[in-house]
């Protein structure tokens, strides 16, 4: 007696009967699988733009380091201001892993683009009295003109930092670029570029030592001490800078490390980027939603195709196979795009931000293992419930 048994669908027969199933409702898969390709690019690029930020982050501080620390004064134990030794910098350049120290000090004159500007409108632009080497050790750099040097750091001359030369609508160095600095005209000999580990000078009109003591009523006190440490004693130089700086009050001195602040600010970032997770995460389960809808309909649609399909001998488990594949095919086309636009979105934030584009492997794997997940999820019902139809309902209902 021979019996007859009904063959297995090989895989490629798997894919290709819920290819076909997927090519008869264009539209509406095109709908379904952008929902599920919305979630996974919001996702796919939170993770991109987050790690290409952290990325920048990373060359910026091996470009500019971390071992410096900064020195200023605090308060008294009164609440008033108090100020560094006159001798602070010397005995902070004395510690022997301190490699280099600069300083700079504010002085009480005001900046103005011209002379008929009102006084009250300073742009909260500070004048700023400042050692040759500041730039070397803070890691600033020039992007027009040049830097003060012995013979202009004792004339009326001053660099601008980035933002107070956008606010006194200077756009680049030069012999006939001038400002009302203390009363008197100043040429600008230099702009800055923004400088990350020393925001403070973005705002400034920095000037020579010895013309500040001369003309600006400047006091010679140091405002901020910066001082390059050796890396591997940075922490160690941290704890005894106050004491350093003043030893008769050594609570009067605050010490901080700029690149502490930068890894603080993109920690911070960590929140707003959990946030858009979640939302990416609530777009990718509407998808998986519409992925779930999509099935249902199909099912109702092509009740006659499930009957016949089962008329001629399709088994329960090759339907359900058949239409798990089709959500299964739905959900990995809407994750691919995802994965793709995702990629686009973070290369093109990156690019207008200058940032290297990053997008992490994991992520991409990660999107679309997420996309199958739902794809099942989505299908199994749908798969199920086709399957359990009876040859005879399925045509009956036609």
């Amino acid at each position: 007696m021979t019996v007859l048994t009904t063959p297995r669908m090989r895989s490629r027969d798997v894919v290709r009967v819920g290819g076909a199933g997927l090519r008869a409702r264009p539209l509406r898969v095109f709908l379904s699988a952008l929902g599920i390709a919305i979630g996974i690019a919001a996702m796919l690029g939170v993770v991109g733009i987050s790690a290409s930020s952290q990325e920048d982050l990373n060359r910026q501080l091996e470009a500019l380091g971390t071992n410096l620390l900064t020195v200023s004064p605090g308060q008294t134990l009164f609440g008033e201001a108090s100020h560094l030794p006159a001798e602070a910098e010397g005995m902070i350049g004395q510690i022997a892993p301190v490699t280099s120290v600069t300083a700079t000090g504010t002085t009480p004159a005001k900046v103005y683009r011209n002379d008929h500007v009102p006084a009250a409108e300073t742009g909260s632009i500070s004048v700023t009295a400042a050692r040759l080497d500041l730039l070397q050790d803070t890691g600033a750099t020039v992007v027009s003109g040049s830097w003060l040097n012995a013979a202009t750091h004792r004339y009326p001359a001053t660099v601008l930092g980035a933002k107070a030369a956008d606010r006194l609508g200077v756009v680049q160095a030069g012999p006939d670029q001038r400002v009302w600095l203390g009363g008197q005209w100043f040429t600008v000999v230099g702009v800055l570029a923004a400088a990350p580990l020393a925001p403070e000078l973005d705002t400034a009109a920095l000037v020579g030592w010895p013309v500040a003591e001369e003309r600006l009523d400047f006091d010679g006190y140091a405002t901020t001490i910066y001082a390059r440490v050796q890396e591997e004693h940075v922490v160690a130089v941290r704890d005894v800078l106050g004491a350093t700086a003043n030893p008769e009050m050594p609570n009067e001195v605050d010490v901080s490390r700029p690149s502490d602040v930068l890894a603080a600010k993109q920690a911070t970032d960590a929140t707003l980027n959990a946030l858009l997770l979640g939302l990416g995460g609530v777009a990718l389960l509407v998808g998986g939603v519409g992925v779930a809808n999509t099935m249902v309909i199909s099912v109702l649609e092509r009740r006659a195709e499930i009957g016949l399909r089962r008329s001629l001998g399709a088994t329960r488990g090759q339907i359900r196979l058949q239409f798990l594949a089709e959500s299964l095919l739905l959900s990995a086309i809407g994750g691919l795009g995802g994965v793709l636009l995702g990629i686009g979105v973070t290369t093109a934030y990156a690019s207008f931000q200058g940032w290297p584009a990053i997008v992490p492997v994991w992520a991409m794997l990660g999107g679309v293992l997420a996309t199958l997940v739902i794809g099942g999820i989505a299908g199994f019902y749908p798969a199920v419930r086709a399957a359990r139809m009876s040859p005879t309902e399925a045509l009956a209902t036609t």
